[in-house]
């Protein structure tokens, strides 16, 4: 797979994530599978073209070509992009610390009692 730049991670836009989630899910496809997959009000033909288009600019999305029809399939998995994501959302909003995270998860969410022990379990794991 090919990376995205580390030294300057991209974020994905809202119209770019959809097209990841599909392309994630259910693995290569070409524009009319991707329309096909997505929810109403689904996008022109052509939207969904420039924006699959514009990730493979960024690195996301490499494509084979069968002729005219191009079948497009993700370079970064989801989980790759979900790390890089949040390694920028914790350093960007919480100086890199884990528990200010978790502390700001609490003050604004409330945590289940299973949560807190499913938190407090995968950090024992980690150990």
């Amino acid at each position: 797979m090919v990376a995205v730049s580390k030294n300057r991670p991209q974020e994905l836009t809202r119209a770019e994530l959809e097209i990841m989630r599909i392309l994630w899910a259910e693995g290569p496809a070409v524009v009319h599978a991707l329309l096909d997959a997505m929810e109403e009000p689904r996008p022109a033909y052509n939207t969904v073209s420039t924006i699959v288009r514009i990730l493979e600019k960024k690195g996301f999305v490499g494509h084979k070509a069968y002729g005219k029809t191009h079948e497009y399939y993700p370079l970064i998995s989801k989980d790759d992009y979900a790390r890089r994501y949040m390694d920028t959302v914790l350093d960007n909003f919480f100086g890199g610390s884990l528990s200010r995270l978790v502390s700001f998860f609490s003050d604004h969410k409330a945590i289940s009692v299973e949560e807190t022990d499913a938190i407090l379990n995968l950090l024992r794991d980690k150990k």
